[in-house]
């Protein structure tokens, strides 16, 4: 792996840490259980959001929109999953589910952004303007899902400019197809960097940053 990481210009973007996603009885866990397992997800999430702050990398929570009574009801064109959402609420706010995993709660300094209505941290929220105030140039995605708002959250950054690194197991997908998708068919046609949680940590730990 030869990408740099300056800390001052690094950032980690968390996309949807929730427990719905994340924890035994959220309502997605089920169907990310067997990619995420096999995966490691949990471990490398919380390997990858350690050794940034470690190295003084911005941690910043992209979470999804928490659904609540209303929403998408007078959409003119809500797409098939505002309408899972609206169907099993999920994320749902002032709920357990809508509340983030416990090992991925925001600490001192980490920002969190405006949420995400649908797919891409960046489209109608304060995403973009927030990482330029702080001068960040790279951006290392994770989180979930890897084939919706990993990618497209990852698609725009490249778009707007920011150097993208995706992380393999620092992130899941309901079928590991969806995962082969976004890794070695979509991912690069816009990431720079497409690597793994122990790739990243050794680059982290040996100063190439």
């Amino acid at each position: 792996m030869t990408d740099t990481y300056d800390p001052t210009r690094t950032a980690i973007l968390l996309v949807d840490p929730y427990n719905d996603f994340l924890s035994e009885g959220g309502k997605v866990w089920p169907a990310l259980e067997p990619v995420a397992t096999e995966v490691g997800l949990l471990d490398n999430l919380r390997a990858v959001v350690g050794a940034g702050r470690a190295a003084g990398q911005k941690v910043f929570f992209v979470p999804h929109r928490r659904w609540q009574e209303g929403d998408y009801e007078d959409w003119e064109h809500p797409n098939p999953t505002h309408r899972i959402i609206q169907e099993r609420r999920t994320f749902a706010f002032g709920t357990w589910g809508g509340e983030f995993h416990p090992d991925f709660r925001p600490a001192d300094g980490d920002v969190v952004i405006q949420e995400h209505w649908s797919q891409s941290g960046f489209a109608n929220t304060d995403l973009d303007f927030r990482l330029k105030q702080q001068g960040i140039t790279h951006v290392i995605v994770i989180g979930l899902l890897a084939n919706t708002c990993i990618e497209s959250t990852g698609r725009y950054a490249m778009e707007l400019g920011y150097h993208v690194t995706l992380v393999r197991d620092a992130t899941a997908a309901y079928r590991p197809e969806m995962m082969h998708a976004a890794h070695e068919l979509n991912g690069p046609t816009y990431a720079h960097s497409i690597t793994t949680t122990a790739d990243l940590l050794s680059t982290l730990e040996n100063g190439d940053h």
